[in-house]
């Protein structure tokens, strides 16, 4: 990697401005970055306030403002050590400063930028795409839960999360972020669709994931089409490891292309009459599909009661596909994680919900990546 990385550096005190300013310029591969262009590291010295310190670079972190943190405090404690790591800050440097500590921090964040500059060629990612059978059947809770356990519990890599659906999407409530910029943006200027332009379009969370929301209206933003998915997907899949989709219950163009593009689809279903009938009819509808084959298929029942009037195996029967996985029922526990704007995994790591779609996660990682073999149906062996 030949190219300089950026740095800004944020504090009051002009002495210890002037001594980070002296150990990172030392190495020789960093630049002083300019005020309006967007930094590769910011080393932030931490002041009186730092509980909205650290909102503001939890903010800066999830809109993609910058690429890494660093802090640095006269007053470290075990407290402000904690808040950092949950905001997604990489370093924490006490005062007085340790010039080797601090040599040794930018020395990693120089080896990741050169793993993630050998990663990105050849790079192909996988696209999971979560449909569901009908509204309601809990596929925007499973896409996020799945997309936050690979990235966050599973360090599967780098994860992407995409919101398809257009006005209605949720994923930032799911998630407590605030992205600045959606899709629709990319759509209006695919010409200048690559890396640079991705990347600063989407939000991060503290944890990695990084996140692609749906336009919240319709008004001033092109519309999606097919070419625009393909265009964006593509993208994507030289960029991330795994591209998780939301793709709500839409058959349309560009749901259908991204169902092309898909490496798995995973299509949500509850035990039903009403939810087996719609399942039944887009499972007719993707047979339809020249590019659609059933080994890329795992149907899933969510809310799963072993007391319901209707059996896995009577499921299984109405339908004729095998069900591939099951999530049991916790309203509790998910509505909780819904309006706490937090996964499921952190508000409750030991609930069954959440050890459940954990395994599921299982199922798309390589073997050397697993915790535990999951239980499976017979797909995607």
């Amino acid at each position: 990697m030949n190219q300089k990385i950026s740095i800004r550096i944020e504090s009051k005190n002009s002495g210890i401005k002037k001594e980070l300013e002296r150990i990172t310029l030392s190495l020789g591969q960093f630049i002083l970055s300019e005020r309006k262009e967007r930094p590769d590291l910011l080393i932030y010295e931490l002041g009186d306030a730092p509980a909205e310190e650290f909102k503001l670079l939890q903010s800066l972190i999830e809109s993609n403002a910058v690429g890494e943190v660093f802090v640095t405090s006269r007053q470290p404690d075990t407290d402000l050590l904690l808040r950092a790591m949950r905001a997604g800050i990489k370093e924490f440097f006490p005062q007085p400063l340790n010039a080797q500590d601090i040599q040794s921090a930018l020395a990693a964040l120089v080896k990741r930028r050169q793993q993630a500059a050998n990663h990105e060629t050849g790079h192909y990612g996988r696209i999971i795409h979560v449909m569901g059978a009908k509204g309601g059947v809990g596929t925007t809770t499973i896409a996020v839960n799945l997309a936050m356990i690979l990235a966050d519990l599973k360090k599967a890599g780098s994860v992407a999360l995409v919101d398809l659906n257009t006005v209605f999407g949720e994923i930032p409530l799911f998630l407590s972020v605030k992205p600045k910029y959606h899709w629709g943006h990319i759509a209006g200027n695919l010409n200048r669709l690559d890396r640079t332009f991705l990347m600063n379009a989407m939000a991060k969370h503290a944890c990695g994931l990084h996140i692609l929301p749906s336009p919240s209206y319709l008004n001033g933003h092109p519309p999606a089409t097919a070419d625009i998915m393909e265009r964006l997907l593509g993208e994507m899949k030289s960029n991330f490891d795994y591209i998780i989709v939301d793709g709500g219950q839409a058959l349309n163009p560009p749901a259908m292309k991204v169902i092309e593009m898909s490496q798995h689809i995973l299509l949500i279903t509850l035990l039903s009459l009403p939810c087996l009938t719609n399942t039944k009819n887009v499972l007719k509808s993707l047979a339809g599909l020249e590019a659609f084959s059933e080994d890329r298929l795992g149907l899933i029942v969510n809310r799963y009661l072993k007391k319901s009037d209707l059996t896995l195996q009577e499921a299984q029967e109405s339908v004729r596909t095998e069900i591939f996985w099951n999530i049991p029922n916790d309203y509790k526990t998910t509505m909780s994680a819904i309006n706490r704007g937090i996964p499921l995994h952190t508000l409750s790591p030991k609930a069954n919900i959440t050890k459940n779609l954990a395994s599921l996660a299982d199922a798309f990682l390589d073997d050397s990546q697993k915790d535990a073999k999951p239980k499976r149906w017979g797909l995607f062996s």
